[in-house]
């Protein structure tokens, strides 16, 4: 398990999941992560890193 800061960006939200995008070009495709796992104040375009299994805005 790669346990590595990730950073995200917040393509779309569709209900009570966002799609995220990563900014890395290694990375293609979309994860869905459900709202009550991420932080407050989330909207398209936010920049998100995870790292130790929790979001942060940066």
């Amino acid at each position: 398990m790669d346990l590595k800061p990730k950073e995200y960006i917040v393509d779309h939200i569709s209900g009570d999941y966002a799609m995220l995008r990563r900014t890395d070009a290694a990375a293609d495709g979309l994860n869905q992560v459900a709202l009550a796992l991420l932080p407050d104040g989330l909207q398209v375009g936010s920049r998100l890193r995870w790292e130790m299994f929790s979001y942060t805005l940066i």
